[in-house]
């Protein structure tokens, strides 16, 4: 090993990882994934699929699961920066609804992993961000749920943004950096974690 650093975060099963980059006048290299440095590292997962998105500054995504086909996710940040965020969703978990975040920057390299079980979002903190993430399962059409961003009972804190919660998802009223939040419509109607999940 030694290619990678791993870091065990407060919330069980999210880990945040670092790649070794060897840089001259020339430029820098690393190796952005590597099977055999994750499993001795103690992460085994199978990655099926690659996805990537662009965003602007002030574009949140999220807070997004999977119903019935649950994936891990491998997070990084090529061009950018971004708050990535994780909420706990396991049932009988001891940290249940709560969050983890990190900023993931095409300057600090992070990767953020974040296994099966927890909702995700992210939050672009640059003009633009470029976002790409590895994923244990395929996409399945109409699986995929959600939890209000800005639900106060899971109280997660974006950096950079301003406004005030008025009982729904809706961006109205908030800024990130001076720049009004964007949400997708989706995203804007998701109900908080006590709405969706009705033990």
């Amino acid at each position: 090993m030694g290619q990678i650093k791993v870091t065990k975060c407060p919330i069980e099963g999210l880990y945040v990882i670092e790649p070794t980059v060897h840089g001259d006048d020339r430029g820098y290299f690393f190796e952005s994934y590597n099977s055999k440095d994750m499993r001795e590292a103690g992460i085994d997962r199978l990655f099926v699929q690659d996805n990537e998105n662009f965003s602007t500054k002030g574009v949140l995504r999220g807070l997004h699961f999977q119903k019935q086909y649950p994936q891990c996710k491998l997070a990084r940040v090529t061009d950018g920066a971004v708050f990535d965020v994780a909420v706990d969703l396991r049932g009988g978990s001891a940290t249940y609804g709560k969050w983890y975040g990190v900023v993931l920057s095409g300057e600090n390299r992070r990767q953020f992993l974040i296994p099966e079980g927890f909702a995700h979002g992210l939050l672009v903190l640059t003009e633009t961000a470029r976002f790409v993430y590895k994923c244990t399962d395929f996409w399945h059409p109409g699986d995929e749920g959600g939890i209000a961003w800005n639900d106060p009972e899971v109280g997660i804190e974006w950096p950079l943004l301003t406004g005030a919660y008025t009982g729904s998802a809706s961006p109205e009223g908030y800024e990130v950096d001076g720049v009004p939040l964007s949400l997708s419509e989706k995203d804007r109607k998701w109900s908080g974690l006590k709405d969706t999940f009705k033990f």
